[in-house]
């Protein structure tokens, strides 16, 4: 699953998320948000700052401390 999800129905092409995204992954194609899933690290800052909920950052689960306690023994 690609970490990052543009809904380009509710996209508005503002380019507040191209503008916040540290690692310059995403880009307006014809007035709509598009990700390079190749530079993109789930930051989750384009999914923060969209002010229309167009974008959804699907990040990998955490490992809960017990989790590593138990690979650790």
């Amino acid at each position: 699953m690609d970490p990052v999800i543009i809904n380009t129905t509710w996209c508005k092409g503002c380019g507040i998320c191209v503008a916040f995204c540290p690692k310059e992954a995403l880009s307006l194609v014809e007035e709509k948000a598009v990700v390079d899933q190749e530079k993109c690290i789930a930051c989750g800052m384009c999914e923060l700052y969209c002010p229309d909920l167009a974008i959804v950052v699907n990040k990998p689960p955490k490992k809960s401390v017990k989790a590593t306690e138990e690979v650790a023994s």
